[in-house]
């Protein structure tokens, strides 16, 4: 088993986290995303093996490296968990249970289910942690309640199949949305997180974060569902702008002039939904071709 620490500029708190999780793991692997500090260092010395990014590139970057680097070292099971303190590592054998008895592909470590009550999380993070897990429910998976935990257990699998394409935060849904589009049983169990005293920092602000997290949500049901989550409301938008175009038309009929704003308003509302519609209409066709060529392979 091999346990993954996505970090960037964990000096602090690095040490702590390998040599415990090395009580798990029969490898610790650290993704340096390209610290300015001695993170990659510390974790080196502690015999960890260490893959460095020169330069910050996100978390979904690292966690793109840890899935490489795991099938690099022909791991069964992939344990992610960050290195900035929040997670227990004596949890591990907690979180990778599932994977182990064949029960589940990806076992997220949700902060909600707690057995010992509501974790203590700054109500910043649990609002946002709590939006964005009913938007990936209300996309394709359902039940969950940790969307954005980075305490997670992977099969080989799960890791060997995942594309992890969005280098932000985002990735952490990317994974779930694509774990249910991959026919991979997700499952959660209860962990605990520390806020408090471990130096928990941010390399991203919460809006940008939360954004960033919402625009990958947004893409995936584009990607898979275009007609839908285009088509409609470009049909809507079409509609509209024949009803201001209607509305103008009487008007310039009765009084004999014609309605500026309303002529504009109608004119907006015809451009944009002929724009959703071809967008609807272009990514459905390159969708289905893709479905046939990954058919014919």
């Amino acid at each position: 088993m091999v346990v993954g620490v996505p970090a960037f500029d964990e000096e602090r708190t690095i040490a702590k986290v390998v040599l415990q999780a090395q009580r798990y793991a029969d490898k610790v692997v650290v993704c340096d995303d390209g610290s300015k500090d001695l993170t990659a260092e510390i974790a080196e010395r502690l015999g960890a093996d260490v893959v460095r990014h020169e330069r910050n590139l996100g978390y979904g970057a690292a966690l793109r490296s840890l899935f490489r680097r795991a099938r690099e070292l022909g791991a069964d099971v992939l344990v992610t968990l960050d290195g900035d303190g929040q997670h227990d590592p004596s949890e591990v054998p907690v979180v990778v249970a599932p994977v182990v008895d064949g029960k589940a592909d990806v076992v997220i470590g949700s902060r909600f289910i707690s057995k010992d009550g509501a974790v203590e999380m700054p109500s910043y993070r649990r609002f946002g942690a709590k939006v964005i897990t009913s938007l990936v429910n209300s996309a394709a998976v359902k039940g969950i309640t940790d969307a954005q935990s980075g305490f997670r257990s992977y099969s080989r699998r799960a890791f060997s199949s995942l594309a992890v394409t969005d280098n932000g935060m985002g990735a952490s849904v990317e994974v779930l949305l694509k774990s249910r589009e991959n026919g991979l049983h997700v499952l959660e169990v209860p962990v605990s997180c520390k806020y408090a005293g471990v130096g928990v920092t941010s390399t991203e602000h919460p809006v940008r974060h939360g954004l960033g997290v919402v625009f990958s949500v947004f893409r995936f049901v584009v990607e898979k569902r275009p007609l839908l989550s285009l088509g409609v409301p470009g049909l809507l938008c079409l509609l509209g702008g024949l009803g201001f175009g209607v509305w103008t038309l009487q008007i310039f009929a009765v009084k004999h002039y014609v309605e500026t704003n309303l002529a504009l308003i109608s004119l907006g509302f015809l451009l944009f939904g002929v724009f959703l519609s071809m967008s609807a209409i272009t990514l459905y066709a390159i969708s289905r071709i893709a479905e046939k060529l990954n058919f014919l392979h």
